[in-house]
C-alpha cells in the first residue's frame, strides 16, 4: 500500500477528523498503529463510524495503551515497549492508499530514545500536516515545518482545520508546502460532513499526492 502518515502541530488538532476526511476521499485503508488513552470508543472505532465508502478498511492498533498520555509513558505504565520495527513489521499491505495517523506531534516520545518522527521514516510515508488556525498556531506550524525539512520529510502539504482568521497562506508561503485544503470548523461530525469535505478536498489531494 501506498503509505500516508497524518501528523500535526500538536494534540487535539483534528488528525482523526482529516484522516476520516482523506481515507474517505482516497477509498484508503486506515491504520493507527499506537493509541494511548481512549474513552468510549477510539480513534479506529471512530474512524470506522465515519468513513462511507465501499472500499476503505480499517485496521488495528499495535499498541493499545489505557493511560491517556505520551506513548512512552503510557506504554511504561503497563510495562510496555514500543518497538518501531515491530509497527513496521505489521504495516498492512496490498494496493492502494493507506493512511496512518499519528499520536500528536513529531516530537512525541515513543520510547526513550525514538519519536513520532522516527517512526513515520522507518514507515516510508509521504506527509500531510494538520494545523488548526488558534492564536499562536503560526509559531506551532512553522516549527514543525522546519522539523520535517531537518528531517528530510516527504511532505505532501497541509491540511488546515478550524477557522481563526485567515493566514493559511502565509504559513503555506513561509513553510514552503503547499495547501492542499481547509476544513471548516464543522457544527456536527457525522458521514455526512465528512462525505461532503472529501468530495471538496478530494482533486487537490490527489494533485499534492502524485506531485
Amino acid at each position: 500500500m501506498i503509505p500516508i502518515f497524518i501528523t500535526g502541530i500538536g494534540t487535539d488538532i483534528g488528525k482523526t477528523v482529516v484522516s476520516a476526511i482523506v481515507a474517505n476521499a482516497l477509498g484508503a485503508d486506515y491504520w493507527k498503529p499506537i493509541q494511548a488513552g481512549f474513552g468510549d470508543e477510539t480513534d479506529s472505532e471512530q474512524l470506522g463510524r465515519l468513513v462511507v465508502n465501499e472500499t476503505s478498511r480499517v485496521h488495528p492498533e499495535v499498541y493499545r495503551l489505557k493511560l491517556a498520555a505520551s506513548p512512552h509513558i503510557a506504554a511504561s505504565d503497563e510495562d510496555i515497549f514500543i518497538n518501531l520495527d515491530n509497527i513496521k513489521n505489521k504495516q498492512p499491505a496490498g494496493d492502494g492508499y493507506l493512511v496512518t495517523e499519528g499520536a500528536g506531534g513529531l516530537l512525541v516520545p515513543l520510547n526513550k530514545d525514538e519519536f513520532v518522527i522516527d517512526l513515520i521514516l522507518k514507515l516510508a510515508a509521504k506527509v500531510i500536516l494538520v494545523s488548526r488556525n488558534y492564536l499562536g498556531s503560526i509559531n506551532h506550524s512553522l516549527l514543525t515545518a522546519e522539523v520535517c525539512r531537518y528531517r528530510k520529510l516527504d511532505v505532501a502539504g497541509w491540511i488546515f482545520n478550524d477557522e481563526f482568521m485567515n493566514y493559511q497562506n502565509d504559513i503555506a508561503n513561509w513553510s514552503g508546502y503547499p495547501v492542499i485544503g481547509s476544513v471548516p470548523r464543522l457544527k456536527e461530525i457525522t458521514r455526512e460532513t465528512i462525505s461532503v469535505q472529501s468530495s471538496l478536498l478530494k482533486s487537490s489531494l490527489l494533485s499534492q499526492l502524485k506531485s
